[in-house]
């Protein structure tokens, strides 16, 4: 056998971790012999995709011999149209992720740092790392609200992008239009990303998605899915909007088939299929209360979520708690993920989900008494 001693991975390696996604249903029912399991761990929306884009996807099978359009023309006009934005302020992309590790090889090199409130999406990290950059993490305030203060003061000369997620992911705080204000006035040559993957279910008075921000000409990306409201993750299809200019430097690095021809098709369907968009919008707002009801009942503290999942904190017992819901055919994240070991993070689901979940976890902390 040869010796592969001499081939080694670059040393930038050694800080990443790869992402760990929730377990599929499949897997937990082969593992645990379950006949029920109910993943509430993705904050995927639990009324399914949007009936319009799964009659693009059928539309479209005939087609597949052909490579997809490489500039995803339709798409970008159907989201400037959406977004009030131009078509040349928009690149599609691979879910939201490729958009992450995109503008992480458009815009950093070794040395550089970027800023993120922590915690938050892991994806973030993981594209500074693949550059040699430095992530500075700036812990949340009371109650995961963002420290806009504390992100200021730790600009440096290095710092090259501020990634704001919001409603943020694992907390599903909010950070309001003042402070976004406040932080574009006070940073000068630094890209903010705003990651807006939950914004379709944040509906706070001085909640914005960003795009205001990006018509007035600021150094403003805004990140968007189709994974969440949408109900298309399985496709894997995001976009950006943001000064052409940036735009211009991200379509640099990209792949130029990157958007499949199925994720095309459904994402022009979804983005106008309303009727799906204030079905999911409702359901998930029915579904927070029923889950900060039952939270309130087991005498549980919770975060005001504006996003489809919420926060909860079970205590000392978090992971046991954790497998234990497992065991007893309900997935969730559990918080040690994000240095929150004694909390767990649920995705609203069904009405029948959500009770299934609460009838479960009722159970577990009543003999933990």
């Amino acid at each position: 056998m040869r010796n592969n001693k001499n081939i080694q991975p670059r040393k930038t390696l050694n800080s990443i971790q790869p992402y760990s996604p929730g377990k599929p249903i499949w897997e937990v029912q082969k593992e645990l012999g379950l006949e029920r399991v109910i993943k509430l761990a993705s904050n995927e929306n639990p009324l399914g995709p949007s009936p319009k884009a799964v009659a693009a996807i059928q539309a479209s099978l005939s087609e597949l011999n052909r490579y997809p359009d490489a500039d995803t023309t339709a798409m970008k006009q159907s989201i400037s149209a959406a977004y009030g934005v131009t078509p040349q302020q928009v690149i599609a992309t691979n879910g939201a992720d490729e958009l992450i590790t995109l503008v992480s090889e458009a815009f950093l090199e070794q040395g550089d740092e970027i800023i993120v409130p922590s915690p938050s999406f892991s994806e973030y990290d993981f594209g500074a790392h693949i550059m040699g950059a430095s992530v500075v993490p700036v812990p949340f305030a009371e109650n995961f609200q963002f420290d806009v203060e504390a992100i200021i003061a730790a600009v440096t000369e290095k710092t090259k992008i501020i990634y704001i997620c919001t409603p943020n992911n694992p907390t599903g705080t909010v950070i309001s239009k003042t402070d976004i204000e406040k932080l574009l006035n006070a940073v000068s040559d630094v890209l903010v990303v705003i990651d807006g993957a939950y914004s379709h279910f944040a509906d706070a008075p001085e909640y914005t998605n960003g795009i205001e921000f990006v018509n007035a000409g600021h150094p403003v990306l805004v990140l968007q899915t189709f994974s969440k409201i949408y109900g298309i993750a399985g496709i894997r299809v995001g976009f950006g909007i943001a000064p052409e200019a940036i735009i211009q430097s991200i379509l640099k690095v990209k792949e130029p088939f990157n958007v499949n021809a199925l994720a095309q098709a459904a994402a022009v369907a979804a983005i106008s299929d309303q009727e799906h968009v204030r079905a999911s919008q409702e359901a998930n707002k029915a579904g927070r209360e029923q889950l900060y009801a039952a939270f309130t009942d087991l005498g549980l503290n919770y975060i005001e979520s504006m996003a489809n999942f919420v926060l909860v904190q079970i205590g000392a017992e978090g992971e046991e708690v954790y497998k234990a819901l497992m065991a007893n055919g309900v997935i969730v994240r559990y918080g040690k993920t994000w240095g929150l070991p004694d909390y767990i993070r649920v995705t609203v689901g069904t009405p029948e989900e959500n009770e299934f979940f609460i009838k479960v976890l009722t159970g577990l902390l009543a003999k933990q008494v």
